[in-house]
């Protein structure tokens, strides 16, 4: 087998989502690595960009570093839609994986999409006004072509595939869920200096309505108020909280990041929260909550879409809609100890369903097909 992966628009820090371009990397390296002397796959030909050329080009990869300018909207439409096709052709593809969930409208070979997600639905039905609706129309359309006509489809949890043939009646006997990969968190405590020396919560969300940082806010609030002596909140993804429901004397004890840069020290600040308070309204996976369990944080967590199944009972599974209910989950463990060595433990077993090796073996079957 000869097989092609398109990662032309690719881009890291660039577009919505780093969770598709760190897939694709770790895919690459992981099939590579269980493809010594070629026992599984002839060549792994990767098609890529200047922009992600170090972490792609790699051994037992044929990188292709392609002409045209990946930033560029009307570069990949054309990409998409005619010079894939052609580069299938042109090295001779038993099958083309396309990590971005979108195949060629008139591709006519083995090809496997991996979905993520339909979180574009999710903002046309209920935050129609948050992105270009003419943009997400287009990606819309794309998704859809792509389920109704792509040879094989893979999907990282059961509700996405639930979603997908709602979506598209019929796919179930193509579509197959396979769990992303953890990989291993590097931190260490010691050495950030943006660890405050106060007991903290420590919050993920964005600017982006479905990352529920209002959600976030309006929970914190409520627990400031009724606790005595409140842990500090410090939430990454939004620059303040202006613009939140939040009262002024639980503000102030909140800081916020908007972005940080090393990963290391966002790790080491996860790593030494007392609890870690994930709201999202949808996910198509659910890494953030895996890396706390990872690093030994106990995780109060959204109930909804995906968090649920990856979630499991190794935390606390909350209505983020239902304030009352979170700040409940909060105080629980920050003042039980029992219960948060009891999450500790069951978190460091969650992580274990996650692993790199299950993970390709079951890429390899399908790719195979």
């Amino acid at each position: 087998m000869r097989l092609v992966i398109d990662c032309f628009k690719l881009v890291k820090g660039k577009g919505k989502s780093i969770g598709i371009y760190n897939l694709a990397q770790n895919l690459a390296q992981h099939l590579t690595e269980t493809n010594r002397n070629g026992e599984r796959c002839e060549e792994i030909i990767v098609l890529g960009n200047e922009y992600n050329r170090k972490d792609f080009d790699i051994p037992g990869i044929r990188f292709v570093q392609m002409k045209g300018n990946p930033l560029n909207k009307l570069t990949c439409l054309v990409w998409e839609l005619f010079i894939v096709p052609f580069q299938a052709r042109k090295y001779k593809a038993d099958r083309i994986l396309f990590p971005r969930g979108y195949r060629p409208l008139f591709y006519r070979g083995k090809d496997t999409v991996i979905i993520h997600d339909l979180i574009p639905f999710f903002y046309d039905k209920y935050f129609p006004s948050v992105l270009n609706r003419v943009e997400n129309a287009y990606i819309m359309s794309r998704l859809k072509a792509s389920m109704k006509h792509a040879d094989r489809i893979i999907t990282i949890s059961e509700f996405s595939r639930r979603e997908i043939d709602a979506m598209c009646p019929g796919s179930g006997k193509r579509v197959r869920v396979i769990y992303n990969g953890l990989n291993e968190v590097k931190c260490s405590r010691n050495k950030c200096a943006l660890i405050p020396e106060e007991p903290y919560i420590y919050a993920a969300a964005s600017g982006l309505p479905h990352k529920n940082a209002a959600g976030v806010l309006k929970t914190y609030d409520a627990y400031y108020h009724q606790t005595q002596h409140p842990a500090r909140l410090i939430v990454v993804g939004i620059l303040n909280t202006d613009g939140y429901e939040i009262s002024s004397e639980a503000a102030s004890h909140v800081t916020c990041y908007k972005y940080i840069e090393r990963s290391e020290d966002m790790h080491s600040l996860l790593a030494g929260a007392r609890v870690f308070l994930f709201l999202s309204l949808i996910e198509g996976f659910g890494f953030p909550p895996l890396e706390a369990m990872q690093l030994g944080v106990p995780v109060v967590c959204s109930d909804r879409t995906a968090l649920a199944e990856v979630v499991g009972d190794a935390g606390l599974l909350t209505d983020p809609d239902n304030y009352a209910q979170s700040v409940k989950c909060l105080n629980r463990i920050l003042t039980e100890e029992e219960l948060r060595q009891q999450l500790i433990r069951k978190g460091y077993e969650n992580v274990k369903r996650f692993g790199w090796d299950s993970r390709i073996t079951a890429y390899w079957e399908e790719l195979a097909r």
